[in-house]
């Protein structure tokens, strides 16, 4: 190796080592946040009257509630909340403005998505804030209102957390988890056995034998493909076994996207190989490129509608977003492909063009 190479090399490290902690510093600090905004809210008003529309527009006015949906029915909910579209939903009953009016106790349902508990319970609170903060000043401000001057409001909230009513924080966590253990098994360790097969000299002795670079790459990816399937397959029975986290949805279709997650992994790990030349920065850029954001930008831990737009769409190239959402929507939701379309496409298209690059990666170091 040349001493041009050497230099190079150094400072390429360098580099990385100095942008490394401003990176991290940068994603700790927008992205571990615990206050919710942009809330997905839906609806059910089956007799819209002057108060349901009162309340619903303090929802709206507050600037943490988006309404997404009005419905007429409770049945309703099901796809909305199935499908991620709704976090949380009001539910109004029949004469909720004539129980207001004759000084009765108002009753309404506040239902949320406690797929994620913590954000859940959060939610759950935020609304029950604004009800009682409109009933006592409506009540205040009876004498210009519809409920009689001297009348005090009263309503009673009551809430029921959806998919994970016992807020189990082992139902958010083994999910995501599964994306982290496959991220290491597949990205982090590809990414460093194959540096060091390039550092050995094997790696040159392939490139220069009449085997194409897809051929290289099969051998490769096909035991870690191994690995990270019995993997998926290990963590699933820990899940329900250990950790008694439900399995509502399809184990096949769960398993499918399991494995196509490890392609993805598997995809991006042996680009990264292919363009470093050493374990160390090797193992930095797939720390970087794949361990933090698959940890910060997933919604793993913290809820993606917390973070900046910027943090948002950055998320949207990150692999263990869309697996998380996966798995946690066939685990706890019970849902099928008609749900988490979407999210495979992502993933799809994702491990064809890391499949492309790491190929076109092989082919310029072999000319």
């Amino acid at each position: 190796m040349s001493v041009g190479s050497k230099r190079r090399r150094d400072r390429r490290t360098a580099a990385v080592l100095i942008a490394l902690p401003v990176v991290q510093v940068m994603l700790f600090g927008y992205a571990i946040r615990t206050d919710v905004d942009d809330v997905r809210l839906a609806v059910v008003d089956p007799a819209p009257d002057s108060a349901t529309i009162a309340l619903r527009n303090r929802f709206a006015a507050g600037g943490v509630f988006r309404t997404v949906a009005v419905v007429p029915r409770t049945a309703d909910l099901d796809p909305l909340f199935e499908s991620g579209k709704a976090q949380q939903a009001i539910v109004f009953y029949p004469g909720f403005a004539r129980a207001l009016g004759r000084g009765v106790p108002a009753k309404l349902l506040i239902l949320t998505d406690a797929t994620e508990p913590n954000t859940g319970s959060l939610l759950q609170s935020y609304a029950e804030s604004v009800v009682n903060q409109w009933a006592g000043e409506s009540g205040e401000s009876g004498r210009a209102g519809p409920f009689g001057p001297a009348r005090s409001i009263r309503i009673v909230p009551q809430s029921r957390m959806r998919f994970n009513p016992t807020r189990e924080s082992s139902n958010l966590f083994v999910p995501g988890l599964m994306a982290f253990v496959l991220t290491i098994i597949s990205s982090l360790m590809t990414a460093i056995s194959l540096t060091r097969e390039k550092e050995t000299g094997t790696m040159e002795a392939l490139l220069v034998s009449p085997l194409r670079p897809w051929e290289i790459i099969a051998g490769k990816v096909t035991p870690y493909l191994a690995i990270g399937f019995i993997s998926v397959v290990a963590v699933l029975v820990e899940a329900l076994l250990v950790f008694h986290v439900p399995l509502r949805g399809s184990v096949p279709l769960l398993l499918f996207e399991g494995a196509l997650y490890i392609l993805v992994s598997l995809s991006l790990g042996i680009l990264i190989s292919a363009r470093t030349s050493s374990q160390r920065v090797a193992m930095m850029f797939a720390l970087l490129g794949t361990m933090l954001p698959n940890i910060l930008l997933s919604g793993f831990i913290f809820p993606l509608e917390s973070m900046p737009a910027a943090l948002r769409a950055i998320s949207y190239v990150i692999p263990g977003r869309w697996f998380v959402a996966i798995a946690r929507g066939i685990m706890l939701k019970g849902i099928g492909l008609e749900y988490v379309w979407r999210e495979t496409l992502f993933l799809a298209a994702m491990a064809t063009v890391l499949l492309v690059a790491s190929i076109r990666s092989f082919n310029e170091r072999l000319e």
